[in-house]
């Protein structure tokens, strides 16, 4: 999902991480819980061929309320190759901390989208409570650049991406820029922030932010921290060295509150919503916004592919270039769960072997996303716009999100800072106690 770990979900996540935190090498080995077969215990995992039978097995694959219909024709096709039968559960948002508080009473299922991220998967227990996916079969045949850019806790693949992991970096409105004498977008951040100011000076609203649903307001921190990120800000900070409050931080909060106090936001930034946000760039009443992936998907939602290739263009943006800063959320990877039923388990090792080999083309078709495989051409209906996100991950650095142990509630600190309750100094010593706590809920050092 688009928000970070929260501290409810950190403590649900309590009741998961418990036997790992009290002993570094818990966790399955030998038997993995399975009754003895070591399948997916310790080494690697059987890989069955995508199309065998499975005549008379049942799957459960747990979604959640914006990603519940992603697998629907994969699935279709998979069990008319099989004649496994496969369930589509969607849990109610929140989203992870359903799944966290399920998987803690025991309920899991087979398989269940996620946010590969390390601070989620160690959130989950990954190595408790899901199956390891190292040498995967498909893994080699994914973009050099994806194949190791997510997934992984401890040195073990626990993740499968399915699709192009979200961006955070800068959505514009074509044709407001080239009605400005804008030729091209800007080459880094201070660049931006120039645009915006002649956009200013001739009676256009640079920027817009949401406000009211909040949760976009940390990708304006995030993208000034990706050189940061890049020169390994986030190591320092899982390993105390460094904090929410070091300058780097700091900096990046000012410097966003500052620009809403030079005019270059929405007047209605405190109430406005991700709808208007939408709306408002495709009808050119503002130049510019700060998002990820699923803001484009709502755009899709409200225009067609020619419209939004001569309206939406997409820039990643970042203090020295045009670098992103990837944040892969719950929509774009699965995880296979230790269920203790080993039939089961490998028929959802196979389910993820059809996805991402055999069936993998027909799913992207489907879906009309762009493809991770070289040899997989993306559909021709795919906008332009996310082409351009895609192809931003070849050198784009992780986010908070992808990058530190913990994800406290920056977003919603911001959010108080826009409605005047927060200065930038109490937003990032709050963030830094939430951090924290996180951190020590789930027993990490440092």
């Amino acid at each position: 999902m688009k928000r970070s770990l929260t501290v409810v979900a950190a403590l649900a996540a309590l009741t998961l991480t418990a036997t790992a935190c009290s002993d570094p090498a818990s966790g399955p080995s030998g038997d993995g819980g399975n009754g003895g077969d070591g399948e997916t215990a310790g080494g690697d995992a059987a890989w069955p061929e995508p199309t065998a039978d499975l005549d008379g097995v049942e799957l459960t694959i747990w979604a959640a309320q914006n990603s519940t219909t992603v697998p629907e024709q994969v699935v279709a096709a998979f069990e008319e190759e099989t004649g496994a039968s496969v369930e589509v559960v969607t849990i109610p948002d929140p989203y992870e901390q359903g799944i966290q508080t399920r998987v803690a009473t025991g309920d899991m299922p087979d398989l269940a989208f996620w946010q590969p991220t390390a601070s989620m998967l160690t959130a989950i227990n990954a190595r408790t409570n899901l199956q390891p996916l190292d040498d995967a079969p498909w893994i080699e045949e994914l973009e050099p650049e994806l194949q190791d850019m997510t997934g992984i806790l401890d040195d073990t693949r626990y993740a499968a991406l399915i699709t192009s992991p979200a961006v955070e970096g800068v959505y514009y409105n074509k044709q407001v820029f080239e009605a400005n004498g804008i030729t091209e977008p800007p080459s880094d951040f201070a660049g931006m922030i120039d645009i915006a100011r002649q956009l200013d000076a001739a009676g256009v609203t640079p920027f817009f932010e949401m406000g009211a649903d909040r949760w976009a307001t940390q990708w304006w921190v995030q993208v000034q921290l990706a050189d940061a990120a890049a020169d390994g800000f986030w190591d320092r900070v899982n390993a105390g060295e460094e904090t929410f409050e070091s300058p780097v931080v700091l900096d990046a909060i000012t410097t966003y509150q500052s620009l809403v106090e030079e005019g270059l936001f929405n007047d209605d930034i405190v109430t406005a919503t991700f709808e208007d946000q939408g709306d408002a760039l495709l009808a050119g009443e503002a130049a510019m916004v700060v998002q990820v992936n699923s803001f484009f998907g709502q755009l899709q939602a409200k225009a067609d592919t020619a419209t939004l290739d001569e309206t939406i263009g997409f820039f990643p943006i970042s203090p020295s270039g045009n670098v992103g800063t990837f944040i892969p959320d719950q929509s774009n990877a699965l995880v296979a769960f230790r269920t203790g039923d080993a039939e089961r388990e490998a028929a959802a090792r196979q389910l993820l072997a059809y996805w991402m080999g055999p069936g993998y083309a027909d799913f992207v078709a489907d879906r009309q996303t762009v493809s991770l495989k070289p040899d997989v051409p993306s559909p021709d209906g795919v906008p332009q716009a996310l082409l351009d996100v895609h192809a931003s991950l070849a050198d784009a650095v992780g986010s908070m999100q992808a990058l530190a142990v913990a994800n406290p509630d920056l977003y919603l600190n911001l959010a108080d800072m826009l409605a005047g309750t927060m200065t930038p100094e109490q937003v990032a010593a709050a963030t830094q106690d939430q951090f924290e706590q996180l951190a020590q809920a789930a027993g990490v050092g440092g």
